[in-house]
C-alpha cells in the first residue's frame, strides 16, 4: 500500500508526517466513518516509520497502518524533532513537552488536511507521555485516547530503576547512541522470547536507517520528571493499554492512573505475552484487535 509523506512547521522546525490513506473500496467496520483519522506516536528511540509502518517478509499485517488503513481508517505518523526525517537541528534535548508541541502542530496540518473532526490518538512508551500530554492540552482535537506502554509516576518500574544510574550520562548530553544491541536489548530486559528474530532485526534495520542516535530528553524526564502528565486532566475517552511482561511500569502505577480518569468511557487492557514494543511482539495481532476495537467503539446513544 503506497504511503505519502508530508511537512509540516512548529516555528522554525521542519516536521515529517507520513499517511496511509484508506484502501480503496475499504469497508469500515465500526461506527465512526469511512475516514475516521489515526495518529500514531512514536517512542523514545526510534522513529515514526519504523514503529508503525514496518514490514517484515512473512509476517503478515506486519505494518499496522496497513492494517487500519485496510479498514477505512486514514493513518498518520509524525516524527518528533531530533528523530527520523524530521529536523535535529536545535540544540536541544527533545524532552517530553517538546514532543506534545509537536503533536500540537501536527494534528493542526492533519486535521487541516483532511477536514477531520478530531483525531484518534495513540501513543507508546514516552509516546504514551506525549500523547497524553497533548490531549491534556488540547481535548477539542482528541476523540479517543489510546496509551501503549505508559509509566505514571515510576514507581515500581524495574526498567526506570536501571535507566536511573545513567541519569547524569542522558543530562550531560542532548543525544544518545543507539546501535543493533541497543534495539535487541529492548525485548530482552523485560521477557526474552516475546518478539521473533526476523523482526527484531527488521526492526532494528528500518530504525538504523534513519537514526545513530537518539535525544536524550524523554530518558531524561521518565527517570526524573514524573509525572509528567495529570490524569485529572484527561477529559476524553481513554484506554491504557500494558503488556503482560512490560518493565517500564508497575501494574500498581497504572491502575492508580487508570482510577483518576475523570472520562466514564475508559477501559484498562492487560496484553497476554507482550512485553514493551507490542506491534513488534509475537502476539502483535491482538493489540490490533484491542485497539481497533476501542477505535471503532460507537458513540452512546444514552448518557444519563
Amino acid at each position: 500500500m503506497k504511503g505519502k509523506e508530508h511537512w509540516t512547521r512548529k516555528g522554525d522546525v521542519k516536521l515529517f508526517l507520513w499517511q496511509k490513506p484508506p484502501a480503496a473500496g475499504a469497508a469500515e467496520t465500526g461506527a465512526r466513518g469511512p475516514r475516521a483519522t489515526i495518529l500514531f506516536v512514536h517512542g523514545s528511540s526510534m522513529g515514526s516509520q519504523p514503529t508503525f509502518d514496518l514490514e517484515v517478509p512473512g509476517r503478515p499485517d506486519s505494518s499496522v497502518m496497513e492494517w487500519f488503513a485496510a479498514r477505512g481508517f486514514d493513518t498518520w505518523c509524525m516524527d518528533n524533532e531530533g528523530y527520523g526525517r524530521s529536523d535535529k537541528s536545535r540544540p536541544i534535548n527533545c524532552d517530553i513537552p517538546n514532543g506534545a508541541d509537536d503533536l500540537a502542530a501536527g494534528s493542526s496540518y492533519i486535521l487541516q488536511a483532511t477536514g477531520a473532526k478530531k483525531l484518534l490518538v495513540y501513543g507508546i512508551s514516552s509516546g504514551a507521555l506525549k500523547a497524553a500530554l497533548f490531549a491534556q492540552r488540547h481535548p477539542e482535537r482528541v476523540a479517543r485516547l489510546a496509551l501503549d506502554a505508559m509509566v505514571w509516576t515510576g514507581e515500581g518500574s524495574p526498567t526506570l530503576e536501571e535507566r536511573r544510574k545513567r541519569l547524569p550520562e542522558f543530562r550531560a548530553r542532548n543525544r544518545r547512541p543507539i546501535d543493533r544491541a541497543f534495539v535487541r536489548g529492548i525485548f530482552n530486559r523485560d521477557h526474552p522470547g516475546t518478539a521473533d528474530e526476523a523482526t527484531i532485526e527488521a526492526f532494528a534495520s528500518a530504525i538504523l536507517a534513519l537514526d545513530d542516535s537518539a535525544p536524550t530528553g524523554t530518558y531524561v524526564d521518565m527517570c526524573s520528571r514524573l509525572p509528567l502528565v495529570d490524569p485529572a486532566k484527561l477529559k476524553v475517552p481513554t484506554i491504557v493499554l500494558r503488556g503482560e511482561y512490560d518493565g517500564i511500569a508497575s501494574m500498581e502505577d497504572l491502575l492508580k492512573f487508570f482510577a483518576l480518569l475523570p472520562h466514564p468511557d475508559k477501559q484498562f487492557a492487560v496484553m497476554e505475552g507482550i512485553s514493551h514494543a507490542s506491534f513488534q511482539q509475537k502476539n502483535y495481532l491482538s493489540v490490533y484487535h484491542i485497539l481497533h476495537s476501542f477505535f471503532s467503539q460507537p458513540e452512546p446513544v444514552y448518557r444519563g
